[in-house]
């Protein structure tokens, strides 16, 4: 096992470096020019040409990528071109709202995406089923922007039951900080369970049909142990790699989700800093997003062997 985790973190390690690569890459090529960002729209030649020598940006790429890389590697993201903080300080604050926004949803999914799967499974072609099916094609076909808006019309316009955007204070008002989690969360909530959900009954089904679950009935076994003793742990597995996966895309609808209800995350810091051209904090920001997703996948990975016994690291490994 520890050699299997040891080969997982030195891929994580290499997929970073080639991510940084990437977005470095892209960072340069990007229209636009910091210098004239900094500087102003009425700035002199020589003053542009000046701030291009401070911030190094005549270097060549190498001698920058490296640059850049040795600060990261040293704890220094860099300071913010438009808001003259260091990017470190602006990632931590965001990042510290958006976890809150993405655990919670990430629970959600989990627990009611696996439960409707199972129940929609369990009681195949009836009513149940029909409604958990339905209820998955709407939520797949229909983006997060859209419940966000039906969300903040009906319940914050409307009902005047929640705030319709902002973000609340645990430690002064853990009620408000709830109240403002609950819309983003379920808008967010609500695409990602129904695919969850769909995957869970198709391989639910799959596993009830299977000769050693028929073997379990056969013992006498009750339905409940059955189903949650034999199948469920079987049928977990390919809803394992999802969920590890759906993180890339809860991070994707954070970014939206945090745009329509004015959260102050990650995915609205990263949108300010590419309309502002601040590619210190676009860099950080998108390689953050990667590490998170190549460490979600991580987590899936040693996962499996927990919810399955007879997967051995040794032979994944190879």
């Amino acid at each position: 096992m520890i050699i299997y985790v040891f080969k997982r973190l030195l891929a994580v390690v290499a997929v970073l470096v080639v991510i940084s690569m990437l977005v470095f890459a892209v960072t340069q090529v990007m229209p636009g020019d910091v210098a004239h960002t900094i500087a102003g729209q009425f700035a002199t030649p020589e003053v542009i040409e000046a701030i291009r020598v401070k911030l190094g940006l005549n270097d060549s790429v190498l001698v920058q990528y490296w640059r850049w890389m040795s600060g990261i590697l040293q704890g220094d993201f860099g300071q913010s071109i438009v808001m003259e903080r260091p990017v470190g300080t602006l990632i931590v604050e965001a990042f510290s709202a958006s976890a809150a926004l993405a655990i919670v949803s990430f629970l959600c999914v989990s627990v009611l995406g696996v439960l409707l799967g199972v129940v929609a499974a369990v009681r195949r072609d009836k009513l149940v089923d029909h409604v958990v099916s339905g209820f998955s094609y709407i939520g797949i076909s229909i983006p997060e922007f859209f419940w966000g808006i039906v969300l903040i019309i009906f319940f914050a316009n409307y009902l005047q039951w929640l705030p319709s955007g902002g973000i609340g204070s645990f430690t002064t008002s853990p009620g408000d900080w709830l109240a403002h989690l609950v819309l983003p969360v379920t808008t967010l909530t609500l695409t990602l369970v129904a695919h969850v959900s769909r995957l869970t009954r198709s391989s639910m089904l799959e596993t009830l049909e299977s000769q050693y679950v028929k073997n379990a009935r056969a013992k006498g076994l009750s339905e409940s142990a059955v189903v949650f003793g034999h199948a469920l742990p079987n049928a977990l597995m390919p809803t394992i790699t999802v969920l590890a996966l759906d993180i890339g895309w809860l991070i994707g609808g954070i970014v939206v989700v945090e745009m329509v209800f004015s959260y102050p995350g990650i995915g609205r810091l990263l949108m300010f800093a590419i309309e502002r051209h601040d590619l210190p904090l676009i860099q950080a920001s998108i390689l953050l997003i990667a590490l998170i997703y190549c460490l979600a996948n991580l987590a899936a990975d040693l996962l499996y062997a927990i919810v399955n016994p007879k997967i051995r690291y040794g032979n994944a490994a190879e």
